[in-house]
């Protein structure tokens, strides 16, 4: 299988990438961070000899950059997976917030998915299969104190997915969308939150690789994960 995950580098999107290094599976992964994604590709290639892993750096929030890692993706065949993961947080609120903080969020949490999958989809049309996970968050549902752009942002990219998902129904294409609560990752780098508080990274990459195992008569439409003790 094709397998087109991006901010892979580290976090959630790293975890993801792991879950799905089997053997036969084809990963395309990018990152804005070269280094980190290279490092990130080595360890995946050693630690999994059958799968075969390409990598492209790739600043999420450019829709040339965008477009352009998605034509280099095309080159390796159809996509039968894209893991819309690039995502980044900045807390603020709306009446103080930085000018020009929307639209940074707003490129970088929606216009990513958004131009990426839009490159991507003519493929998976025409093979009348494919599955779309797109990352959201718990903040995609509730609003909270200090999510300012940010959860603006992701509310919007859970429109998207809901808005994808009826139009890809006729052609075979799943779209599910994924909203985890805290998760460690780099959001919350330096934070000293107790780890038992917290989810991992891997709870979300198992739960999105046990949804992309489904028959093709089924689909998981949303995928809500919080802390067992709930939301922080």
């Amino acid at each position: 299988m094709n397998i087109i995950i991006t901010g892979a580098s580290k976090g959630i999107g790293k975890a993801i990438a792991i879950a799905f290094a089997k053997p036969g599976n084809q990963l395309m992964i990018c990152s804005r961070n070269e280094k980190e994604l290279i490092e990130t590709a080595k360890e995946l290639q050693e630690n999994n000899p059958d799968t075969i892993i390409q990598y492209r750096a790739t600043y999420m929030g450019n829709k040339t950059d965008i477009l352009h890692f998605a034509d280099w993706c095309l080159t390796f065949g159809a996509p039968d997976i894209i893991i819309n993961n690039a995502g980044q947080f900045i807390p603020g609120n709306i009446h103080n917030e930085p000018e020009g903080h929307l639209e940074k969020m707003l490129e970088i949490n929606l216009y990513s998915a958004y131009h990426l999958t839009r490159r991507l989809l003519p493929t998976m049309i025409k093979q009348k299969s494919g599955h779309i996970f797109n990352v959201c968050s718990i903040a995609s549902l509730n609003a909270y104190a200090n999510g300012g752009a940010y959860s603006i942002s992701k509310f919007a990219l859970l429109g998207f997915s809901k808005n994808l998902r009826e139009e890809m129904k006729p052609n075979g294409i799943k779209v599910t969308a994924v909203l985890p609560g805290a998760t460690m990752s780099a959001s919350w780098a330096g934070n000293s939150i107790d780890p038992n508080r917290i989810m991992e990274a891997k709870d979300i990459a198992t739960m999105i690789y046990a949804a992309s195992q489904l028959s093709p008569q089924a689909v998981v439409e949303d995928i809500i994960l919080r802390p067992q003790l709930g939301d922080l």
